[in-house]
């Protein structure tokens, strides 16, 4: 199979029969956009590097994320034998979601579209395919990544607008307001400058840092934007302001399998895998943002820990005869915090943040409501 063939398959998973990006996923090399990337083998970050197209079309052509940055170490700049720590800091989408994102932006012929977040430009080469190049303008905060980008989709045929920018601060506006902003990198609160940028009546599609929760918003005559949070999930990295993430709670999360607790607890719940719990994650993510999180099994024994940059951490450990014994340190008590939310789940029947209705002010500030529940981020 050459790379069309696996161009159109991809296409047949990932859009329906008349969607309007049927067309670009079935006509957009992919595979130039990840020459080489991350991938995880036990403990360490090793760089795979397929040896052939088969090899290359396989993995660049099925619907996953592919991770082409760790902490300040571009994938095409490492060399075998290179295992970079850190965190993931950019990577190539996984083509359904980024259909999905395009998907809920509602996107009319003639919009003129934002992409915050150019990564490895595949998801720009599908809007440019689109739209056309003049309707579209991708914006990143990594010089590397904008340029690498520019040649990909050179090479493509496209050629839409590319610049280096801090996406919290002050976006591109030379070419007027904006029909639509879609944002594949997540943010706390919504920055004032994507309102600015945005015309009235436009709409913007991004996701909540910390969270699964994906935002959808219009805005109004008065610079505020109205909406809510889909039903549907997803989850991208942290928009960066520098080269990587500040530290966070990792070293912290390492050793808390060995730490005794300031205190010592009977959970009347049992062990979760909490990142993959997603509704009670984007939950804790809401109410207590910056959590790390680790899980593992061995057999029936399930163990969780969590830290924060605070130096807040709890483990939490299923004991012999079933009980969750927690073991907890640090200034906050975050598996009580985890508690609590598990406990107004039961008493209410869900948790309100899928579906919550969302403001955003015009000066940046998005308020969460449903119910008597308010959060202010």
């Amino acid at each position: 199979m050459n790379w069309k063939d696996h161009a159109l398959d991809l296409a047949d998973r990932v859009t329906h029969r008349t969607s309007r990006w049927r067309g670009p996923v079935s006509y957009t090399p992919r595979h130039l956009f990840v020459p080489q990337w991350w991938e995880r083998e036990g403990e360490q970050w090793t760089l795979r590097e397929p040896l052939t197209d088969t090899d290359w079309y396989a993995a660049v052509y099925d619907d996953r994320s592919l991770i082409t940055r760790v902490g300040a170490l571009h994938a095409d700049r490492a060399k075998s034998g290179d295992h970079p720590t850190g965190r993931p800091t950019s990577s190539a989408t996984l083509p359904s979601l980024v259909v999905r994102m395009l998907d809920h932006a509602r996107i009319d012929d003639g919009d003129e579209l934002l992409d915050v977040g150019t990564g490895s430009g595949y998801g720009a080469a599908l809007a440019a395919q689109g739209l056309g190049d003049a309707s579209v303008t991708s914006v990143d905060v990594d010089p590397y990544l904008v340029e690498a980008a520019r040649e990909r989709l050179d090479l493509a045929g496209l050629h839409p607008t590319l610049e280096v920018v801090d996406a919290t601060g002050p976006l591109p506006a030379r070419r007027g307001k904006f029909d639509r902003i879609v944002a594949t990198v997540a943010v706390r609160s919504v920055p004032e400058s994507w309102l600015a940028a945005l015309c009235v009546g436009g709409r913007l599609v991004t996701t909540i840092a910390g969270t699964s929760l994906l935002v959808t918003a219009e805005k109004r005559a008065d610079g505020s934007a109205v909406g809510r949070v889909e039903w549907d999930r997803a989850g991208f990295m942290h928009a960066r302001r520098g080269d990587d993430y500040p530290p966070g709670a990792t070293s912290l999360l390492a050793t808390a399998h060995d730490l005794d607790g300031e205190d010592v607890m009977t959970s009347p719940y049992p062990v979760v895998d909490v990142a993959n719990a997603w509704d009670l994650d984007s939950m804790l993510g809401i109410t207590t943002p910056g959590i790390e999180h680790s899980y593992r099994e061995n057999g029936e024994r399930r163990t969780a820990e969590m830290a924060h940059a605070d130096g807040s951490w709890a483990r939490a450990v299923t004991a012999d005869d079933g009980r969750t014994v927690v073991h907890q340190g640090g200034p906050r008590r975050l598996w009580e915090i985890l508690d609590s939310l598990r406990a107004y789940w039961l008493q209410h029947g869900e948790l309100p943040v899928r579906g919550v209705q969302v403001l955003i002010t015009p000066e940046g500030q998005t308020r969460l409501a449903r119910g008597k529940w308010r959060a202010v981020l």
